[in-house]
């Protein structure tokens, strides 16, 4: 597990001490300390250590610092190493603040989500709420760009100077891609970037292409995919962008010829699930893809659907919200969307899904 966190000075040590009963830490590990600059912005000082190896399931705590200025005590939960399983999923900027993290964290399940500026927030509001930081993968979109001609040419420079994520060990030549597997590698996860080459020559596709022949559905029956520019969208928001047209163009045949369960996408600031589909048409053996871009943004919800409404899409709606997902087993997995204006944690749309490594017309 990755412990980050950011002072305003130096007096932090990049050290974590930790272990399974509250005030004893049998175990240290120490990091590094980084800063980055923006223009005329300057971060504080970046603290990084990761922590283990851990066991599954397992409660922990932590303080961040070191023993001349230790942080509270922090506790954090590991994933199962088997079935079921449950991730929690937002993209976008968050809103319905205390909600969210109410109905995220009887979950009990790690984020995926995009990072943006409010993810700060958002991390600060889980600590004050509940001492348990949730354990977040983290997928870049256009808010992390932040590239301006002839001031600032590197982009990403505050997206992978806070959110470092585990690309090495997927092989991945860059943070702003990669993959991990969970529940004992019954659950390949893979995060793509809308932002970077993905044209058939570059090497986020040589890599996608390299990572999906790798994954043997038989030991690893679950495929999930993570975008930030949907593929699918029946919005009337974002229509005719490069960063879905062409990438789907681009990529859509090797996730449907992995036969990937799942796809996760978000920009456009409502909810959308479709049906299983390939090549714009209803497919058994294609992903599901599910637009969850609801997260919550000043700009507001994007509110205006395409009608008719394609025969592809199955439910639509632009409202403020998150999503979980539950693996119960290698075959069968839940997902559910819920209101983050409802005030109690009922989903508003709910599906169950075989995945298609158990499928034996969709074997190729």
């Amino acid at each position: 597990m990755r412990v980050s966190w950011i002072t305003k000075g130096s007096d932090s040590e990049a050290r974590v001490d930790y272990g399974v009963s509250s005030g004893v830490y049998g175990f240290t590990k120490t990091g590094t300390t980084s800063s980055y600059r923006y223009v005329t912005y300057e971060s504080g000082s970046i603290h990084d250590v990761v922590i283990g190896p851990l066991t599954p399931n397992t409660l922990y705590y932590y303080r961040c610092g070191g023993a001349s200025s230790p942080s509270a005590e922090l506790t954090l939960k590991t994933p199962p190493a088997a079935f079921p399983i449950k991730f929690a999923l937002a993209d976008d900027k968050i809103s319905h603040i205390k909600i969210k993290l109410r109905h995220i964290v009887t979950t009990g399940g790690p984020v995926l989500r995009r990072r943006d500026p409010a993810e700060v927030g958002f991390l600060r509001a889980s600590c004050r709420a509940t001492r348990k930081p949730a354990p977040v993968d983290g997928h870049q979109g256009n808010h992390e760009v932040e590239k301006i001609p002839l001031v600032h040419t590197t982009p990403f420079t505050a997206y992978n100077s806070r959110w470092p994520m585990p690309f090495q060990q997927s092989a991945s030549e860059s943070n702003l891609y990669y993959s991990f597997d969970a529940a004992a590698r019954g659950i390949h996860v893979v995060m793509l970037g809308s932002y970077t080459d993905f044209s058939h020559d570059s090497a986020q596709y040589k890599w996608l292409e390299a990572d999906l022949r790798k994954v043997n559905r038989t030991k690893t029956p679950w495929l999930v995919v993570v975008v930030h520019a949907p593929w699918y969208n029946s919005n009337t928001a974002h229509q005719g962008e490069p960063e879905s047209n062409d990438m789907k163009t681009a990529m859509e045949e090797l996730l449907y010829s992995a036969r990937v369960d799942v796809v996760f996408s978000g920009h456009v600031h409502a909810y959308e699930r479709f049906a299983r589909v390939y090549n714009d048409k209803a497919d058994k053996c294609g992903p599901i893809y599910i637009t969850i871009g609801d997260g919550g943004n000043r700009e507001g919800l994007a509110s205006e659907y395409i009608d008719p409404k394609p025969e592809i899409s199955i439910f639509r709606e632009a409202s403020f919200g998150h999503g979980q997902l539950e693996f119960l087993n290698g075959s069968h997995a839940q997902w559910t969307w819920h209101r983050n204006q409802d005030d109690v944690a009922i989903a508003s749309d709910s599906v169950w899904f075989t995945s298609l490594s158990f499928d034996p017309s969709c074997k190729l």
